[in-house]
């Protein structure tokens, strides 16, 4: 009985281990990140240039983000993906954000079956490879402790030079398919210091920005003056905290069209600015969102000392 037990228990640990290795390996990609899924600007270059920056493994999943009804997503055969052709899709779905996961390994092919988008460039060729490739575990190295030494104070480092962010990137300033969620993710995990550039790249007529209030940012609704009603604008960020932005044309606020960002004093100097993103020269009159960018986590402290806490029963068990 007791072999049987430890047997038991040794088998469960394994289990775990096997979910716990599984839930590392997964990985989600939002296709074409803030730009989602609709016409990429310049054609089908976008989502090539996209998928060359991701690693695609059986069981990963993709996130076609796109509005129901606007868009749809199919997988198709090479010769259907270069012909864009889909009648006889692979498999197709419609309601959009679409997840699809990567059941097997090769060349997966994606378009939109609307009439005219594929050729537009609505189209994604993926390769995907059986597992995720996994770094060796360095060997470890004898180390030697070396007497203390007095080492003086770092040097506080100095102001990076200011940077030009291109507000949305390809997806430009526009009405986001899906609300604010876009421009929430695009400026998640950015430095905006004092000193920087914001670039809202819009055609001019069909949209404006105003910065305004934390009430007007919430109710898409200011009595400011200030608009900026030619694009592109360029706006310098002369000061610390929250800054909000919106749209005034009727609807395009409500719709997504606003921006929240937070700005940190001091840092950025003036000169030689950098652009790590080039306003595009005409913005794409529709746009989707990204999506709540799902992305593969940390997995929990309790997950990963599950082993642990059965390699621990059976010991007890074992010697008790």
């Amino acid at each position: 009985m007791a072999r049987l037990g430890i047997s038991n228990i040794i088998f469960m640990t394994l289990v775990v281990m096997a979910m716990f290795h599984k839930s590392l390996a997964q990985t989600t990609h939002v296709v074409g990140d803030a730009l989602g899924w609709t016409f990429p600007p310049g054609g089908e270059v976008a989502y090539r240039t996209w998928a060359g920056t991701q690693n695609f493994a059986v069981g990963d999943v993709l996130v076609f983000n796109f509005t129901t009804g606007s868009h749809d997503v199919a997988e198709v055969t090479k010769d259907s993906f270069d012909s864009c052709n889909g009648n006889n899709p692979i498999s197709s779905s419609t309601d959009g954000p679409a997840n699809i996961t990567l059941t097997s390994s090769g060349e997966h092919h994606f378009i939109c079956t609307f009439t005219g988008h594929c050729g537009a460039g609505m189209k994604l060729s993926i390769n995907v490879v059986s597992s995720p490739a996994v770094s060796p575990a360095p060997s470890p190295t004898a180390t030697t402790t070396p007497p203390p030494v007095a080492t003086p104070a770092p040097a506080p480092a100095p102001a990076r030079a200011a940077v030009t962010y291109t507000v949305g990137d390809n997806l430009g300033w526009t009405v986001p398919p899906g609300g604010s969620v876009a421009y929430q993710t695009w400026a998640r995990g950015k430095n905006f210091l004092v000193g920087d550039i914001l670039v809202f790249n819009f055609p001019t007529n069909r949209h404006d920005v105003v910065e305004v209030t934390k009430d007007e940012y919430d109710s898409c609704n200011t009595s400011s003056t200030a608009i900026i009603t030619t694009g592109p604008a360029r706006i310098t960020l002369n000061s610390s905290g929250e800054h909000y932005y919106i749209c005034t044309i009727p609807g395009h606020c409500p719709a997504g069209q606003k921006l929240a960002i937070n700005v940190t004093a001091g840092g950025a100097t003036t000169t030689p600015p950098v652009s790590p993103s080039t306003p595009s020269s005409t913005p794409p009159s529709g746009s989707t969102t990204a999506p709540p960018p799902p992305d593969s986590s940390a997995p929990s402290l309790a997950v990963a000392t599950l082993p642990l806490t059965f390699l621990a029963v059976a010991y007890a068990v074992l010697y008790n």
